[in-house]
């Protein structure tokens, strides 16, 4: 595993955030603790645990798909800046 040091710079390298390095000291310091508590999390057996996604039950909110009558072809396209043919046309954005 790389040093702290290291992956505080690259991240701010990623990030493009310029670091004096007492600010990379301290960070690399708090990313130590937190390797250090992960590594301690790892030691805990959860193998009686079920696996999950979300820490609270989450559903579905989406409203039910019903199939209803759409707009006639004329009625879509009476507000449309340009139309050809009976369809909608717009800008050609090809270069």
């Amino acid at each position: 595993m790389a040093t702290p040091h290291l992956d505080v710079r690259y991240v701010a390298h990623l990030a493009r955030l310029e670091l004096k390095p007492e600010e990379e000291e301290r960070f690399g310091a708090q990313l130590t603790e937190i390797l250090d508590y992960f590594e301690q999390l790892k030691s805990v057996d959860v193998s009686g645990v079920e696996p999950m996604a979300h820490a609270l039950p989450r559903v579905n909110v989406t409203r039910p798909d019903v199939v209803r009558p759409s707009l006639a072809p004329l009625e879509a396209l009476q507000n449309a800046p340009a139309q050809a043919n009976g369809l909608f046309q717009v800008p050609k954005i090809i270069e």
